[in-house]
């Protein structure tokens, strides 16, 4: 199962195993792939029992067959088809979708323990590097990616055309996985939320604060109103909720999280051309994706009265705690950002990271790496 914002890669990397499987001499009759975003096949959305006997009919089934169904969650009830087809023997199923309703629904509980779930991000900086021939100017193309951010079509546009490629897949995202999906229809304070969280990235939010700045600005809505609305962009992937996590108590605290966007590029379309003042905030999100690329779990730290950025449980099971700063040569600064550490009584990993031009060097236990130089290193 393949999931991830809208336009990240789902689709590609499913072809990609399919084009895979057809040159290591699996034939036609053994793999079915269908888009349900394609207008041909749109006659199946609301008949998904004529659709489960349309695949058998194409597939030889004394054979290993592999169907790939993709934005499946197009098709009405399509766990009941997902399902139909994993348990006929010799079928592999494959399906990727651009929210997170296909986790929650009815298909999480029907093949608990049998699907193995893939979370696909836009492109990391060392895969954006690798489509440039001249890697001279790290430095640069840093400075891109941190504007333009990593949807992979965005590599496809000059600059004068990147915005709106990346306006249209907002579009797309609030009008079919937001909208649609919750039968809503669309109100300015839909624009109005994401672009307070989007010009709030790296700061702590609830529900509740958004809605009564809005109010002071002469809107009309309800925390409760704002709560379903970030549930929904959070479900579309468009933002990622992270939790505040105690170091000291070991719990996971109920209130005030950060949000932080899937791609930093949705930033600059969305909130306009103005400039940014906060490359720091930035740099945290760019982290963030980072983290979960390496299959970590993550969260916001608190130790004391301070705030740890992030706090992260690595797959191997070990705890991490990482600062992020744009720069520390500020003693100020260097002495605010190394404080968080300082209150931890434990001997787990630490890592500051800055965009400071030096050499790898350690402070009291604490690793302060050049930002870019760990982005490349995995």
């Amino acid at each position: 199962m393949l999931t991830g914002v809208r336009r990240c890669g789902r689709s590609t990397v499913m072809q990609l195993f399919r084009d895979y499987l057809a040159e290591t001499g699996v034939g036609e009759t053994q793999i079915v792939f269908l888009n349900f975003e394609n207008v041909e096949n749109t006659k199946w959305l609301n008949d998904f029992e004529g659709l489960y006997y349309h695949i058998l009919d194409q597939l030889d089934l004394s054979k290993p067959c592999y169907v790939f169904l993709d934005e499946v969650q197009n098709v009405k009830e399509f766990e009941r088809l997902v399902d139909g087809l994993y348990v006929k023997p010799n079928i592999d199923v494959y399906v990727t979708g651009s929210n997170a309703y296909l986790l929650s629904s009815e298909l999480g509980t029907l093949l608990t323990g049998r699907y193995i779930s893939i979370h696909i991000l836009p492109l990391s900086f060392k895969e954006y590097v690798s489509a440039f021939e001249d890697k001279s100017r790290l430095d640069l193309l840093f400075s891109q990616y941190l504007k333009n951010g990593g949807m992979p079509g965005s590599l496809e546009f000059p600059d004068e055309y990147k915005i709106k490629y990346l306006q249209d897949i907002y579009n797309d995202i609030l009008q079919k996985d937001v909208l649609v999906r919750h039968n809503w229809y669309k109100e300015n304070n839909f624009e109005n939320v994401v672009k307070f969280v989007l010009d709030s990235i790296g700061s702590l939010l609830s529900s509740s604060k958004i809605a009564n700045v809005l109010k002071s600005e002469g809107y009309t809505i309800s925390h409760n109103t704002v709560d379903n609305y970030l549930h929904a962009f959070s479900e579309s992937y468009l933002f990622y909720k992270v939790p505040r996590y105690e170091i000291k108590g070991k719990n996971i605290l109920r209130t005030l999280e950060k949000y932080y966007a899937v791609d930093l590029g949705f930033k600059r379309a969305i909130l306009g051309g103005a400039d940014n003042k906060n490359f720091g905030h930035d740099l945290e999100n760019i982290v963030y994706l980072e983290l979960l690329r390496r299959n970590n779990r993550v969260y916001i730290g608190k130790a004391d009265r301070t705030e740890m950025d992030f706090v992260v449980q690595t797959k191997q099971g070990d705890t991490e705690y990482y600062q992020v700063a744009w720069s520390t040569w500020d003693e100020a600064v260097w002495q605010r950002e190394i404080r968080p550490f300082e209150l931890i009584n434990d001997y787990n990993k630490r890592t500051l990271l800055t965009m400071d031009v030096e050499p790898e060097s350690s402070y009291k236990g604490i690793q302060k790496i050049n930002v870019i130089d760990w982005l490349l290193k995995e």
